[in-house]
């Protein structure tokens, strides 16, 4: 039986966390689960070839990867597609229904539609930064990290008029994300991790700092990944299942969570795929029991009333 960690860079691994008893959590209006939606807006800022990456991405419609000697036009026309017609679907649906939602966006994707910006101003809704680019970080050196997280933040906060202060990056952080996240200042959170349905603080060298989970499972993704969807309507069924149960185990006296619902314009913006999210955003707004948030107002909730239910 393993009884220490090895000395290796980066966060300790927990695997108790809240254990058996959550914490007594209370979130607005009483309501048993707080949703937050976050729109991954990525077209624009993946591996491509005119990019000058040397290779193609394998995040289309297809996993898979062609070249990299030429470039994947059937790829890039897709990711094209998330930027030109899902992410408008997307966020009409939004507004139509009155739900906030968080806009999960890389840098570079932002800067290339930046019709997509003046929504986010217009309608209110929050950024989470989703770094410079939709590339990997685990094995970039930590001065290059430092240095596109920071043409990150500039870039968005010049576009949409705030700071961004969440983060997450592409799949898999680097050992050195969080702690240059606290070093860097002026972000409340991360998200980089999933392990768990409710907020946390994490010790990043004697300092607290907040982790918000994101969710790979309540994820369009799913689209992709075997077993896949044989329809979209099993994506809805799979999210309403899900809500449905965390409400049933507040209402057994099991603990209030949250559900992060992850979703990509280039895959959810199609136009079957956005019918069964709407479903169940229609189906979840319609419960007394169910708030929807949007990602930084958990960040502060939490902030600000965590002591209450230690």
């Amino acid at each position: 039986m393993l009884t220490a960690e090895a000395a290796v860079p980066g966060p300790a691994r927990d695997f108790v966390g809240y254990g058996r008893r959550a914490p007594d959590v209370s979130w607005p209006g009483g309501a048993s689960v707080a949703v937050n939606v976050v729109i991954n807006y990525e077209s624009g800022a993946e591996y491509s070839i005119p990019d000058g990456d040397g290779r193609n991405d394998t995040w289309g419609e297809y996993s898979y990867q062609v070249g990299p000697q030429v470039r994947d036009l059937g790829t890039e026309t897709h990711f094209e597609f998330g930027s030109r017609v899902g992410i408008w679907r997307l966020t009409r649906l939004f507004d139509r229904l009155g739900l906030p939602v968080t806009l999960g966006a890389c840098a570079v994707a932002l800067q290339r539609n930046p019709q997509l910006a003046e929504w986010v101003e217009e309608s209110g809704n929050d950024v989470i930064a989703h770094g410079w680019r939709w590339t990997e970080m685990s094995a970039v050196a930590r001065e290059e990290e430092r240095d596109e997280m920071r043409r990150a933040i500039t870039a968005i906060e010049q576009l949409v008029g705030a700071r961004p202060q969440g983060w997450y990056l592409r799949s898999f952080a680097s050992v050195n994300t969080r702690e240059l996240l606290v070093e860097e200042g002026g972000f409340l959170y991360d998200s980089d991790a999933c392990n768990d349905e409710l907020p946390y603080f994490a010790d990043v060298k004697g300092t607290p700092f907040l982790v918000i989970p994101y969710s790979k499972v309540y994820n369009d993704v799913r689209y992709l990944l075997e077993p896949t969807y044989a329809t979209p309507r099993h994506f809805s069924e799979s999210l309403r299942m899900g809500l449905d149960y965390l409400c049933d185990e507040a209402t057994r006296g099991e603990g209030r969570r949250m559900m992060t619902v992850g979703i990509h314009e280039r895959w959810s913006g199609q136009a079957l795929r956005a019918a069964a999210l709407a479903e169940f955003l229609e189906y979840a707004a319609g419960r007394p029991d169910v708030v929807f948030m949007r990602r930084l107002d958990i960040a502060k909730w939490w902030i600000e009333h965590h002591c209450e239910w230690s």
